[in-house]
């Protein structure tokens, strides 16, 4: 597996606007208001709803690059302020109650950066996907999982943090 170097090195690090004053205080200045507000309600919306191709069309609609036949689980909650940052790949599934993030506020910065999910990978319940990761085409993420770097195509990983545990059967 790779290193958080490659994942970092696809990230767009901006320092906080106040040294005196965490990232987070100033969200508003990353993102404009209302366009979290509409991300967030389409987005939370999505989290209730059975329907996986009513899903993917309310991802698709905020910005997400969502491929044919992806199953996004129950309670599954993607980045409200910059969603466009995701690609899912065709017939994967993110198991219930993952978090697919495309920033994070830090204490003196903030990060943004791409998430690429390959195709036929499968994500299990309860994951957090950092900004940065790329995961391989059919790689297999075990339920509970931080995902702070890169999964090679085809790796079964899991932990906290991610880490190899084998190959697929």
């Amino acid at each position: 597996m790779e290193s958080r170097d490659g994942r970092r090195a696809r990230l767009h690090i901006f320092p906080a606007h106040d040294p005196a004053k965490n990232s987070l205080q100033y969200w508003w200045k990353a993102a404009h208001p209302l366009k979290v507000i509409r991300n967030f309600v389409v987005i939370f919306l999505a989290r209730f709803i059975p329907s996986m191709k009513a899903k993917a069309f309310l991802y698709r609609r905020v910005g997400m690059k969502v491929g044919p036949n992806v199953s996004v689980g129950l309670m599954a909650m993607f980045d409200v302020f910059f969603p466009e940052e995701i690609t899912i790949g065709a017939n994967c599934v993110i198991g219930y109650n993952t978090v697919i993030l495309g920033h994070e506020f830090l204490v003196n910065e903030w990060r943004r950066g791409p998430v690429a999910i390959g195709e036929n990978v499968m994500i299990g319940a309860n994951c957090t996907i950092l900004p940065g990761v790329e995961i391989g085409d059919g790689a297999v993420i075990s339920a509970m999982s931080l995902v702070n770097r890169d999964v090679p195509a085809g790796v079964v990983a899991g932990g906290v943090p991610v880490a190899p545990l084998g190959k697929p059967c």
